[in-house]
């Protein structure tokens, strides 16, 4: 199983239509659908707003309007070729005046992805644990000398500090809040 390892965009413009692609790497139905509202309302003047995603064994696809799969169905095939999975792909298109038609849509909704996945680093996708810790702040150099190599992906400060890491490992002696498993 593979992913994209950063979230990505491009532009795509064939006959003054604008394609505006997204790749989104997600963990869960909650990720996609705040992605996708989040778009929708960004931007809330386009034509389209068509997408696809695979998430384990769970795919979707829309093509918001356009004739019946020349959006969705292309972006899908897209994510299935490369074998990708925990990835979401929106499409934001604003129509230039020209009438593409079905093979035309086909095609640019597919060169769109395409072209912004050729931006995009694809990494193996490898099952992992998401931990949270807490901790005094006079443990802050302790738990930062414990976790330099690896990846925090979040820092909280409160009255106590919370890190969120990605760990392959499952022996952590730490105050551990939040474990998750995840492929990552």
């Amino acid at each position: 199983m593979k992913s994209i390892k950063n979230n990505e965009s491009n532009t795509y413009i064939i006959n003054k239509s604008k394609f505006i692609c997204f790749l989104y790497k997600v963990n869960s139905l909650d990720e996609i659908n705040n992605y996708l509202e989040i778009i929708k309302q960004e931007y809330k003047d386009s034509t389209h707003v068509c997408y696809a995603y695979i998430l384990d064994n769970n795919k979707k696809l829309s093509d918001d309007k356009e004739p019946s799969g020349t959006a969705g169905m292309p972006i899908l095939n897209v994510l299935e070729q490369n074998e990708l999975n925990h990835i979401l792909c929106i499409v934001v298109r604003y129509f230039g005046g020209i009438k593409l038609g079905a093979g035309g849509l086909v095609r640019a909704y597919t060169k769109s992805v395409t072209n912004c996945l050729e931006k995009c680093i694809i990494k193996e996708l490898n099952n992992m644990y998401k931990i949270t810790i807490s901790f005094t702040y006079e443990d802050t150099k302790k738990i930062d000398n414990l976790l330099k190599d690896y990846e925090i992906i979040d820092k909280k400060y409160d009255d106590l500090i919370y890190y969120t890491f990605i760990s392959d490992r499952d022996d952590f002696n730490l105050n551990i809040i939040k474990k998750e498993n995840i492929l990552y």
